[in-house]
């Protein structure tokens, strides 16, 4: 049985979505008959069945840490913010590097003899691919997986700005790209972006896309907001100030307008946290009837994968962009719970390129025209015979399933 070394920021799947994705990912690859060791950075003992999960611990007696601490303390007592400077300076700030000390100083004692090692983060951190950086006996057998953009200024617009130490940040990830035996993206256009900054993501980089999981179907009771017999559309995660709901809210209302009597049994529900960008929108069009529900939270990971298969129709929404590389960490629980999907975003995005360019419930984020037009088509397939409202897309479950990922895996393993 070959073995697979995990290094990874949390694998505590209510903190992020990424690391939803990445424990996703762990656990197809046991499914796939690995033998797997996590090392990760969450806040507290987590288990993984079939995988042995070590903790990484905080070493608070390095000096990295006790100058994290100083600079916390100042922060708190005196509002002095002193991070962005010490990043401009070297690239990083105290407690990223104090995370890859812990990360680095554990691993060099590991006595897993891996066939693999596979870095994973969230997020902006790449604290595993740094840790693994100082281990140069493992650079042979290393994919250096990444999960989105790095730097902020490689993001496609209108993501992208300079954060402080983006010169160092950009070597970083020159260096891993280089020194790392492969590299690991969830989509072919992520890939093809991200090679266009460091060239060697394109000789060595492989398409691992996000993990489709069986997730044990517990009987958990549905927030009072949902209701069954109702046309209801989903967006679930948070909507940043770039990811703007506004095309969708209005042509949702737009529907009604048109359809008088959708008031009655039509639901457009929002989950995740919403920024305050959007605050007039939502404002103006509240309405009595609670068509538009918004929870601007997140709520429990289970809750919320309950509702992506309780729905009508499930909602991919992305910024206004020319492009959007991105592979978004819930289509493949869109996937999995077979039912249409809503996609607003632009026409070169991964999302489309997997559903294909002949899907039909497509839009940009701002036509509100077209998203009305769409909804209606929707919601009178729907009166018509809700249990039809199916993607049927089995291509895209082998894809994202655990024996593709044993093939890509293998590939690698036997190069």
């Amino acid at each position: 049985m070959k073995k697979i070394l995990v290094v990874v920021d949390s694998i505590n799947v209510n903190d992020s979505s990424g690391s939803k994705c990445n424990v996703a990912l762990i656990i197809n690859m046991i499914k796939a008959g690995y033998n797997v060791k996590v090392y990760h950075h969450s806040r507290k003992d987590i288990s993984i069945n079939g995988a042995h999960c070590v903790k990484i611990n905080v070493n608070k007696f390095n000096w990295i840490y006790i100058l994290g601490g100083f600079l916390r303390f100042l922060n708190r007592n005196f509002n002095l913010i002193t991070t962005p400077f010490i990043e401009r300076k070297i690239g990083f700030s105290p407690a990223f590097l104090s995370d890859v000390h812990d990360f680095t100083r554990t691993l060099k004692k590991d006595s897993f003899n891996p066939d693999l090692v596979i870095t994973l983060s969230k997020a902006a951190s790449f604290r595993p691919h740094k840790a693994l950086l100082n281990i140069k006996e493992w650079h042979s057998k290393w994919l250096a997986y990444v999960h989105d953009p790095f730097p902020f200024h490689f993001y496609p617009k209108p993501y992208d700005f300079y954060a402080p130490g983006y010169k160092y940040k950009e070597q970083f990830l020159i260096n891993f790209a280089n020194k790392a035996a492969y590299s690991g993206f969830p989509s072919l256009l992520l890939k093809e972006w991200m090679g266009k900054f460091a060239p060697d993501f394109l000789n060595k980089g492989v398409v691992i896309p996000h993990q489709l999981v069986e997730i044990e179907n517990k009987e958990i009771q549905l927030p009072e907001f949902f209701n069954r017999n109702k046309f209801t559309l989903l967006h679930a995660g948070s909507l940043l100030g770039q990811r703007n709901p506004k095309g969708l809210i209005e042509g949702f209302f737009k529907f009604l307008e048109s359809n008088p009597e959708a008031n009655e049994t039509a639901q457009l529900i929002l989950i995740g946290s919403i920024s305050e960008n959007h605050s007039d929108t939502f404002n103006k069009h509240k309405n009595k009837r609670d068509n538009l529900i918004s929870i601007n939270k997140n709520l429990p990971f289970d809750v919320v994968y309950q509702l992506q298969y309780s729905v009508s129709v499930n909602i991919i929404l992305e910024a206004k962009s020319d492009i959007s590389p991105f592979l978004p960490g819930k289509f493949p629980h869109c996937v999995a719970a077979n039912k249409k999907m809503l996609v607003l975003g632009p026409e070169n995005s991964e999302t489309r390129r997997l559903l294909g360019n002949d899907y039909e419930y497509f839009s940009e984020i701002d036509n509100v025209d077209v998203i009305s037009k769409l909804i209606e088509k929707l919601y009178f397939e729907w009166k018509a015979n809700p249990n039809e409202m199916l993607l049927n897309k089995p291509e895209l479950l082998d894809y994202l399933g655990a024996n593709n990922l044993k093939f890509i895996i293998d590939t690698l393993l036997n190069d």
